[in-house]
C-alpha cells in the first residue's frame, strides 16, 4: 500500500489514495482539485523516498469535498468574588478533502484513486415494485 506524508496548515498528514480527511481551511471552491507540493515522504510498495525537507517535483492531488465548521469550543472566564464573568465560543473552520493521486518526481503516478459511481440498490427497486402492485 503506497502512501505519502504531506504538510499543510502547519500539520503533517499521512495520506493514501481515496482517503478522506479534514485539514485546516483552504481557499478553494467545492469540487476543485488542490495540489500539495510540500511532500515530506513517498512510499510505494518497493521503495521509500525521504525529502530534506521536501521532495522536489513530488505532488499530491486532492479534491475539495466540503468546507465545514468544527464543534463549538466554549471559553469561560470567571473572577472570584467580583461578579465578573465572560463566556465566549469558537468554531474552527476545516476543509474536507479526498486524496485522488500521489505523484513522484517527473509526474510519475505512484497511486491513483478509483472513481466509483453510485448505483441503484436492489432494495429501493423492490419498494417501487411493491407500491405499484398495491394500487
Amino acid at each position: 500500500m503506497s502512501f505519502a506524508i504531506i504538510e499543510t496548515g502547519g500539520k503533517q498528514y499521512k495520506v493514501s489514495t481515496s482517503k478522506i480527511l479534514e485539514v485546516e481551511k483552504l481557499d478553494a471552491k467545492v469540487g476543485e482539485t488542490i495540489k500539495f507540493k510540500n511532500v515530506l515522504l513517498l512510499n510505494d510498495n518497493t521503495t521509500t523516498e525521504i525529502g530534506s525537507p521536501n521532495i522536489e517535483g513530488a505532488t499530491v492531488e486532492a479534491k475539495l469535498l466540503d468546507n465545514v465548521k468544527d464543534r463549538t469550543v466554549l471559553i469561560f472566564h470567571k473572577r472570584r468574588r467580583k461578579h465578573s464573568r465572560k463566556k465566549n465560543g469558537h468554531r474552527q473552520r476545516h476543509a474536507k478533502i479526498q486524496i485522488m493521486k500521489i505523484l513522484a518526481k517527473g509526474g510519475k503516478v505512484i497511486d491513483e484513486a478509483k472513481i466509483v459511481e453510485k448505483k441503484k440498490t436492489v432494495k429501493s427497486e423492490k419498494k417501487v415494485i411493491k407500491k405499484e402492485t398495491k394500487k
